[in-house]
């Protein structure tokens, strides 16, 4: 069977686990009114996700 011979060390943990941060998703622009809105989510400018309106927004 595969052991370890030795307990990895807390410095080497940090370096395997150093690309472990998240991104934050670019902002795209809305197809409707062109406003920057969140990939996959109703545009809180308009109101559209998509090509249909999902919430009314009071202007």
């Amino acid at each position: 069977m595969a052991v370890p011979k030795r307990k990895t060390s807390h410095q080497c943990q940090g370096k395997r686990r150093a690309n472990w941060h998240l991104r934050r998703p670019d902002p795209s622009k809305c197809p409707h009114c062109g406003a920057p809105r969140l990939p996959h989510r109703v545009c809180r400018e308009c109101g559209y996700y998509g090509e249909r309106e999902v919430l009314v927004v009071e202007s």
